[in-house]
Parts: structure tokens; C-alpha cells; sequence
């Protein structure tokens, strides 16, 4: 059985970007949009790009793996957001296979294991948020 709902499935399954938000060496927060899929063998978000071997996301993720990971979305109908806060786990291959569409993409991703989850928008209309710790 999965940690997210089928609504956040569905919605996960509907997008390609969202915002993965790591800490500098500074302490700082870091902020990017990037692409990803659900993997739901492992339950889990796998996040990469192009140059992401490269990437301050990557050093940061390999110096402290506490992240959230945001997708989201408003129209005139409504918004509709998923956050994950989680752990990231660097891999070293597999990254290309997140989204072949884009040339160039590095082997190296990061797969976030959820520790909390809110969503919005997706499970029943409006803001309120459907909150849980997963772990």
C-alpha cells in the first residue's frame, strides 16, 4: 500500500516539473524547478535534469539529504499542490530514464522517501490541506 493517496497519485502522474528545495553548505535553502516521476515500486520521487551531476542541487543533496519537493498548479478552477518533505537518496545512474524527452539528462538523480506529505486541492475541493506523517 502506498504512503500517498490515489488522488496524489493521479496528480503526480499528471505533471512533470516541480520545485525541490535543498540546504546549502551554508544553511541556506535552495530552490529549483526540476523534472521527476513517480516511482511506485519504490514509493518514492525520482528528481533529475540536465547537468544535474553537476548541479548545486546534487552537492547540496549530498552534504545534507533533507529536502521537500513541490508540485503544484492553479487555474480559474482551482489550485492543487502536493509537498513532499523527505530524504533524498543520490543515485549514480538511472537519471536518463526520469524523462527521455530531454536530451542530455545525467545518470545521477536523487529518489525523496517521504516523511510528510500535504496536499491540497486534491482530495476534496478548496484549501484544505490533507497533512501526514508517513513514516
Amino acid at each position: 500500500m502506498s504512503v500517498f493517496s490515489e488522488a496524489e497519485i493521479a496528480y503526480l502522474h499528471s505533471k512533470t516539473m516541480g520545485r525541490l528545495a535543498t540546504i546549502g553548505s551554508d544553511g541556506r535553502p535552495h530552490l529549483v524547478p526540476l523534472t521527476y516521476r513517480f516511482n511506485a515500486d519504490e514509493d518514492a520521487i525520482d528528481i533529475g535534469g540536465v547537468d544535474f551531476g553537476s548541479s548545486k542541487k546534487w552537492r547540496d543533496v549530498l552534504q545534507n539529504p533533507h529536502v521537500a519537493f513541490l508540485v503544484d498548479d492553479a487555474s480559474p478552477a482551482g489550485a492543487h499542490a502536493i509537498e513532499i518533505r523527505g530524504d533524498a537518496e543520490p543515485h549514480f545512474s538511472g537519471g536518463e530514464s526520469i524523462n527521455p524527452r530531454f536530451p542530455n539528462f545525467q545518470p545521477e538523480f536523487v529518489r525523496v522517501r517521504p516523511h510528510r506529505i500535504i496536499s491540497w486541492g486534491l482530495e476534496s475541493e478548496g484549501f484544505r490541506p490533507y497533512a501526514r506523517t508517513v513514516d
